[in-house]
């Protein structure tokens, strides 16, 4: 069993990169990939501990893109966390979180949330804050009962508290994952809400662009998407990847390797995916 999506106090997760390989060791998890939103800080912490604990690691990426107004999420593997335009892109993004955070806060307020910005940052981490610590802040303060509720009614696309912030296309996305000596994969599908006619225009879309692979294996996938994701990666030749999007304590239930309790990402998909790598590398 692998997991190749997970997120750290880096990001908006909130086990630290040696907790996450710690839990992955404690459930017997053989391979793992630390995949935080649009940084890499987490990295080298993360590769160190796997090191220490002779787990297989892998340097991961989320990196937040645009498809037609809607949200897409290119999962980036194996990159060079040294490479000049990776880091300067995912900078940029990150420049244009912290300004939608700043507007998120005034609507919440204004809402009647009363919350500052240390406060949420203090539910952050060491990096990135995003909407999941919005989330926990109104949780801890009493305003929801819990992330779904946040989410539902405040903080999801169209909802009072929501703010959009820059993303680049996904072909960028995908270019520089390349270029940095990366694999490039469509992260959990179901999520653009596609039919299955706009997902193959999509899917041949990216691979002209040069996507390499799709999460076919989900938490939140259902048996049916998981087969239909499996079949468009064996049209389009491309790579199959899985993991939980382990958070930590914002979704509780959910666990490493296991996700709900019937996730089980083949180990099988790990070696194609290191000789990708690999071939890059070389």
């Amino acid at each position: 069993m692998i997991d190749l999506h997970m997120h750290s106090s880096f990001s908006d997760g909130s086990f630290t990169p040696e907790e996450l390989v710690n839990k992955a060791v404690e459930l017997n998890v053989s391979a793992i990939s630390l995949t935080d939103h649009d940084t890499m800080a987490g990295v080298p912490r993360f590769l160190e501990a796997g090191a220490r604990q002779n787990l297989q690691v892998i340097a991961g990426v989320e990196i937040s893109t645009d498809y037609k107004g809607r949200g897409m999420h290119i999962l980036g593997y194996g990159m060079n966390i040294a490479n000049p335009e990776l880091q300067q892109s995912l900078d940029w993004i990150r420049a244009g979180r912290e300004a939608r955070n700043m507007e998120i806060l005034e609507k919440l307020n204004r809402l009647g949330f009363i919350m500052t910005w240390e406060e949420v940052v203090s539910r952050a981490g060491e990096d990135v804050v995003g909407r999941p610590h919005f989330a926990q802040t109104l949780i801890d303060k009493g305003y929801v009962k819990d992330k779904y509720e946040a989410f539902d009614k405040w903080l999801g696309h169209g909802k009072p508290g929501y703010a959009d912030r820059r993303r680049l296309d996904p072909e960028a996305g995908i270019r520089i994952i390349r270029k940095a000596g990366g694999v490039a994969v469509l992260a959990h599908p179901f999520t653009l809400n596609l039919s299955n006619t706009g997902l193959h225009s999509l899917l041949l879309e990216l691979s002209r662009a040069g996507l390499e692979g799709i999460e076919a294996y989900y938490a939140e996938h259902k048996p049916d998407m998981q087969d239909l994701y499996l079949k468009m990666a064996a049209e389009y030749d491309l790579l199959v990847t899985g993991g939980t999007d382990f958070h930590g304590s914002l979704t509780p239930m959910l666990r490493i390797g296991f996700g709900f309790g019937s996730l089980n990402v083949p180990d099988s998909l790990l070696e194609p995916l290191l000789a990708r790598i690999s071939s890059r590398a070389g």
